[in-house]
């Protein structure tokens, strides 16, 4: 990571500099959301071709395959939406501005090298990537968010793509799988909220009710939780994915909400959650055809946890 966001800051131009660069303990850091609004930092609209090469090469040392694929799938459905919310040609221009493949902004914290604490996010609409690395080592990749809207693309030469298609068909597998002693203690709302509950705030704590624990499920039913949570590690390179899968086998039961309806097309929702961490997931919007996704760290997004660890044991 390191290496390649050094190259990537070395081919900016001073000015181009200036606006992705910030110091590490910047409030900018943490001041993160998944909306289409303007941002600090230097989109990719603003790069040459390579610069833009490169961005995506700092992009690749965070995500495995899976998560690489997903992430600029989200980003061509920004074209998806101009198309529909454009359709009109007077409004063509003013659309455009919130409607931009490329409008996804890279910001780099701090100095990367192979000492010292650093950071670095890639955001925009749907997206918002967020990692921590002190002393070469990854502390955190999160919060991490992944949308889609549409949820299906429903017309034109893209009609049929589901970009967050398995989070969603895995959530409703293990769902359906319940028996209704087990929907009991799953379901945490008749009706699904109209977005994920923590939004993009800076902390989150364990949401309540939890829903079921993983210890009152069958090991089909445990194989099915297994593979829905490793859907949203996959999405980070293996190093990463397998760093926080260990994380997570170590600390205690896991518990799997859901609320609203559970057949494709009814809005729903659902949380996983363990000690450490959240997920929540939602298509509720549009017609449940608007998915939002999200993974978080109860005391370690942004690599609080960890550097406050550190600041502890040095100062």
């Amino acid at each position: 990571m390191a290496a390649i966001a050094k190259v990537l800051i070395s081919a900016l131009a001073p000015e181009q500099k200036a606006r992705a660069c910030f110091q590490f303990a910047d409030a900018e850091r943490e001041n993160w959301h998944f909306i289409p609004r303007e941002r600090k930092g230097l989109p990719l609209k603003d790069m040459t071709p390579q610069q833009e090469l490169l961005a995506h090469a700092l992009l690749n040392t965070g995500l495995g395959f899976r998560g690489a694929a997903k992430a600029v799938t989200i980003m061509s459905l920004e074209e998806v939406l101009y198309n529909i919310e454009g359709a009109d040609e007077a409004k063509r221009a003013a659309v455009r501005v919130r409607r931009d493949p490329e409008n996804y902004f890279v910001s780099i914290f701090g100095e990367p090298a192979d000492k010292g604490t650093w950071g670095w996010r890639v955001e925009g609409h749907h997206l918002a990537l967020n990692f921590t690395i002190k002393d070469g080592q990854l502390l955190r990749a999160t919060p991490s968010f992944m949308g889609s809207n549409p949820g299906e693309v429903r017309e034109g030469p893209l009609a049929g793509l589901r970009v967050l298609s398995a989070e969603e068909e895995l959530g409703r597998e293990l769902v359906k799988s319940l028996t209704p002693e087990q929907l009991k203690k799953a379901v945490v709302a008749a009706a699904a909220p109209k977005d994920i509950h923590t939004a993009a705030e800076l902390k989150v704590s364990a949401l309540a009710p939890a829903g079921i624990a993983d210890t009152d499920l069958n090991e089909k039913q445990k194989a099915l939780l297994t593979r829905l949570i490793d859907e949203y590690l996959e999405r980070m390179r293996p190093e990463i994915a397998a760093e926080t899968r260990a994380e997570i086998k170590s600390n205690g039961a896991v518990h799997f909400g859901w609320a609203g309806g559970m057949e494709r097309g009814e809005p729903h929702y659902y949380r996983v959650q363990g000690k450490t961490f959240l997920i929540e997931y939602d298509n509720v919007q549009n017609g449940a055809n608007h998915v939002h996704s999200v993974w978080r760290s109860f005391d370690g997004d942004f690599g609080r946890d960890l550097i406050g660890e550190h600041v502890r044991q040095a100062h």
